[in-house]
């Protein structure tokens, strides 16, 4: 046998056959994906393209009416279509989506973000800093003269010629 031609699951593509994976988690979309011209639930669609964790948590984000279809608040069984825009308020942040192929069935991350365009405005950026007055883990209860620094960085040490206060 020629070297290189062993039959080891390698395709030369560098992926180790992940190219038939996401073959097989497309097909599971297309068998997910209901009849032409069919609609699904949007609690459903919201659990199917990640949205949510769990159906349930989307049909109470619709009762809460943080999800809105076209601009319209609406109940776990609305329908949606291609096309629609969904709108998500969760974990304190809006997702705005726009839908591009119709599930019900939950699919893979890569697959579920074919079914969606994702218009979305991006997450406020984290503090890059730590917070002032934050203690290592471990290192014990704080002395008074630790304290006093904390509340002075925090802004809540006493007013000038308060008790506590330094005097000069």
């Amino acid at each position: 046998m020629a070297s290189g031609t062993q039959g080891n699951g390698n395709d030369g593509t560098g992926a180790g056959g992940s190219d038939a994976a996401v073959a097989d988690a497309k097909a599971a979309a297309q068998a997910a994906a209901p009849s032409t011209g069919e609609t699904v639930r949007v609690d459903s669609w919201i659990w199917s393209v990640r949205l949510v964790k769990t159906r349930s948590m989307g049909a109470t984000a619709c009762r809460g009416g943080h999800v809105r279809v076209n601009g319209e608040r609406v109940k776990p069984a609305h329908t949606v279509r291609v096309g629609d825009e969904v709108r998500l308020r969760h974990d304190g942040r809006e997702r705005v989506v726009v839908v591009k192929r119709v599930i019900r069935k939950r699919v893979g991350a890569a697959v579920a973000a074919e079914c969606l365009v994702d218009n979305s405005p991006p997450p406020p950026p984290r503090e890059a800093v730590a917070p002032a007055g934050v203690r290592d883990r471990g290192t014990g209860r704080p002395t008074k003269r630790d304290r006093r620094e904390l509340e002075r960085l925090r802004g809540l040490g006493a007013p000038d010629g308060g008790p506590g206060a330094p005097t000069s």
